[in-house]
């Protein structure tokens, strides 16, 4: 990797949250990112942390700025993020397209080592790609973790799983059923490393968002009324390329007491094809790659690889 560029690089820490203007430039920044790698290089619980707007010491946040003055612009950041001062910290870092190949990664890296024990943090990189792996083999980490990003292309529709008789689906109602969902969710999802730990802020930062649409939003209730499954969808607009918007299997949870009925088969069916109804031409979805059911069922559904996100963390013990 080349040296730092000569134009004036200023790495700054960022202690408390994010005023609008800079977490404009983040998302801008991202924004970019996905254009240039079709890749988002943040992820949603990032972007919600870096918006909170009470200040966490549970976050740490480092940006980069080329220029001086009033000419300066943010060319990279590196955000940190643990779910509490017992857990590991999680790193995302993005370097914006047009600074790349010119040392700002490493500098941020170098910053943050000030900061926290950097060869036990875990990292995320949003695509397997050459220079993610370059800086993880710098500061000691291999792979631990692989994340699929299958697609569906086409607009064809599917064919309707049919529900067990005793499940009724209705979509979510805004201000009556955050307590089930996020009490079902931490069920569903008890042993998934962010997915069941999701709180109703993090719930609400969702809600929040420009492309949150809760008749997209599916829920499975048994003959007692009880919440057992969900669907949740979403859209992402148009960008690059793209003329039409891109669907998302955004999350699908089944309870283990409704195990065995097929219910995630039925609602990733009726997510689907709520999403083609909406215009887009594919739909995307992230899954682990050793969820072996899971796999083979979206692989039923049309889905087929497209890309990986990578964990990289500590070198194991041997």
């Amino acid at each position: 990797m080349s040296e730092l560029p000569q134009t004036t690089v200023t790495i700054r820490q960022v202690s408390l949250d994010l005023d609008e203007r800079t977490l404009s430039d983040v998302r801008q920044l991202a924004k970019d990112s996905l254009n240039a790698d079709g890749n988002p290089p943040l992820s949603d619980q990032t972007l919600v942390a870096l918006a909170a707007e009470d200040p966490s010491e549970n976050i740490l946040t480092l940006l980069a700025e080329v220029g001086e003055g009033t000419d300066s612009a943010l060319a990279g950041i590196a955000v940190v993020v643990r779910e509490a001062a017992d857990q590991p910290w999680v790193l995302e870092l993005v370097v914006h397209p047009d600074h790349r190949q010119t040392g700002i990664g490493r500098a941020l890296l170098t910053k943050l080592s000030e900061l926290i024990d950097l060869p036990q943090v875990q990292a995320w990189a949003h695509g397997d790609h050459e220079a993610a792996k370059k800086l993880a083999s710098r500061i000691g980490m291999n792979r631990v973790r692989e994340l699929y990003r299958m697609r569906r292309e086409g607009t064809d529709f599917l064919e309707e799983a049919p529900l067990d008789r005793r499940i009724t689906v209705r979509s979510f109602r805004v201000g009556e059923d955050e307590p089930a969902w996020l009490e079902s969710n931490s069920q569903a999802f008890a042993r998934h490393p962010e997915q069941g730990s999701l709180t109703l802020n993090d719930l609400e930062a969702r809600m929040n968002e420009d492309w949150f649409d809760p008749s997209g939003f599916f829920l499975a209730f048994n003959d007692e009324h009880e919440l057992v499954g969900y669907h949740w969808t979403k859209i992402h607009q148009a960008s690059g390329d793209s003329i039409r918007p891109t669907g998302e299997v955004y999350v699908v949870g089944v309870l283990p007491q409704a195990q065995g009925l097929g219910l995630g088969r039925s609602l990733t069916t009726t997510g689907i094809n709520y999403l083609l109804e909406q215009g887009v031409d594919s739909v995307i979805l992230y899954v682990d790659a050793e969820n072996e059911p899971a796999v083979k069922l979206y692989r039923s559904l049309g889905f087929t690889l497209w890309d990986a996100d990578i964990m990289y963390g500590p070198q194991p013990i041997e």
